[in-house]
């Protein structure tokens, strides 16, 4: 007698599960598709202070080795900064802060600070409300197909390894990232040797293959996944997610480094960011 309050769960009921929150994930006040801008702040602080698109007050820089940007505004401008309302001048500290500050400009839109690795802030702004979400239909996905879940070797690396990450808005420089150990594994006689960076407590690898610009997002996906204490890694790629920058072009998203390119089509995980009507969201 089977016990079906502990039989495993169809792995398929697992993945639909995952992508129904997925959606929910992508359309939230921060999700991805609620960002309408990141707006970067540059220059001499002592400059007039600049306008950014969408929203109202004027930004400045603040003196290097200072955390976040400066805004004025009036009280009729109505934005308020870790609660409350600017009317003057104001600090608002980056992401990079232990206690980064948080902005509301109305009772959907709403932003924070974001830090660059050379010590420049950009102001991130999300709309709960907008175009993109209204729009939003679906996130096309393949079928489950177990032959793309792969058993792979994790081997640490002393100290971790640097690689440099090209990313899509950066035009051709890198950005050195720490790979902490290989990823490899053979399939259909292939020898396959991944870099994937940390990511919180997970490693996201971030992958192309020949599906890229004709079946899926032609800048690549990610795979989020993490060793296990035998020194072994599962890579479910159907559990690949598009990057941020398929839902908005307001991110920068790292692309896959020439190992993580694969020649052969992986026909699986998600497609492509769709709208009400089925087609492309951002065609």
């Amino acid at each position: 007698m089977t016990d079906t309050a502990t039989a495993p769960a169809d792995p398929r009921d697992i993945l639909a599960r995952y992508r129904q929150r997925r959606e929910q994930v992508v359309t939230a006040p921060k999700g991805n598709l609620a960002l309408v801008n990141t707006q970067w702040i540059s220059g001499d602080p002592a400059a007039p202070p600049q306008p950014i698109w969408g929203v109202p007050g004027l930004w400045s820089p603040l003196p290097a080795g200072q955390s976040g940007l400066k805004v004025t505004a009036a009280a009729a401008d109505g934005i308020r900064v870790d609660g409350e309302l600017v009317d003057g001048e104001t600090i608002v500290r980056g992401k990079d802060d232990p206690a980064p500050g948080e902005i509301a400009f109305s009772d959907t839109v709403t932003g924070f600070v974001i830090a660059s690795e050379e010590g420049e802030y950009a102001l991130r702004v999300w709309d709960a409300n907008s175009e993109a979400i209204q729009e939003f239909g679906s996130i096309d996905a393949y079928d489950f197909d177990p032959e793309w879940i792969i058993k792979a070797t994790f081997s640490p690396i002393e100290g971790g390894k640097t690689v440099g990450f090209e990313h899509l808005k950066d035009e051709g420089k890198t950005r050195d990232m720490v790979v902490p150990g290989e990823i490899t594994f053979t399939k259909d006689g292939v020898d396959y040797n991944l870099a994937a960076f940390k990511s919180g407590r997970a490693l996201q690898l971030v992958f192309a293959d020949s599906t890229n610009g004709s079946e899926t997002y032609s800048v690549g996906r990610f795979l989020f996944v993490a060793p296990n204490p035998d020194g072994t890694v599962t890579l479910d790629f159907n559990l690949a997610v598009l990057p941020p920058c398929a839902f908005s072009y307001n991110f920068n998203c790292p692309l896959p480094p020439a190992q993580n390119r694969f020649s052969v089509p992986i026909r699986a995980g998600e497609k492509n960011v769709l709208n009400k009507s089925g087609e492309l969201l951002h065609g």
